[in-house]
């Protein structure tokens, strides 16, 4: 008989119901009524944050780090440019625009995940809410925030980044720019894609001019909140 454990994280469970190993500890209707708290507790918390730009990156990057310098730098030029910044709340990148924003005197608001090691939330938020659930926090992501600055970072970061691509290709958002910083880190992966893409049709021409390259803080900002007149 193979034994059953708890689920490390309530996203386990939802993913893994089907593997043997991994204990069901709620019923449906309970996880129904959770996911639906958690989309609740997200838009109280954030109805009232106002045009924002969200900052993705990674939760490695050391403080006195060129890339977290510039990612504080970042958070700050968009908080002086009267927009709030929104972040995943965790550490490295995360937590560099979440203080630029509060050295700029901006809303600074993070979005954590209930993960098993690595994160909590850094202590530059205003707004700070957890979620258990990562499509209920990228839905927060996409919903409140009117562009996207996309820093070096691992699978997290490439997630959310393709994430966001895909809901533009497929007009499921709209005016949402995307910004990608660091030539040096991104231009392996754009040069792959339009060749191993566009070039085979896989995405339509023009597809992959949706994600802008950008190693200036002010030409990524001015990118960025090019889509907050017309956020909704």
């Amino acid at each position: 008989m193979t034994e059953t454990r708890e689920p490390t994280t309530l996203d386990e469970e939802i993913i893994c119901a089907d593997v043997p190993r991994v204990a069901t500890t709620q019923t449906e209707e309970e996880r129904l009524d959770r996911i639906r708290g958690e989309c609740e507790q997200g838009f109280a918390a954030l109805a009232g944050a106002g045009p924002a730009i969200c900052v993705f990156g990674s939760a490695r990057t050391k403080p006195g780090d060129e890339e977290y310098e510039k990612a504080r730098t970042v958070g700050r030029l968009i908080g002086e440019s009267g927009l709030a910044v929104i972040t995943g709340g965790g550490p490295g990148a995360m937590e560099a625009a979440n203080r630029g924003a509060r050295d700029a005197g901006a809303l600074s608001v993070g979005l954590n995940i209930e993960l098993p090691h690595e994160q909590g939330i850094n202590r530059y938020c205003d707004i700070a809410v957890e979620f258990h659930y990562f499509f209920v926090r990228k839905l927060m992501f996409v919903r409140y925030s009117s562009g996207f600055v996309v820093f070096p970072g691992g699978f997290g970061t490439l997630d959310e980044m393709f994430e966001v691509l895909t809901l533009i290709q497929t007009r499921k958002a709209v005016d949402h720019p995307v910004v990608l910083v660091g030539s040096s880190y991104w231009s392996g992966l754009l040069d792959w894609m339009l060749g191993a893409l566009e070039s085979d049709g896989r995405v339509s021409p023009g597809d992959l001019e949706e994600a802008e390259l950008s190693d200036d803080p002010a030409e990524i900002v001015r990118l960025a909140s090019s889509g907050t007149s017309t956020a909704g």
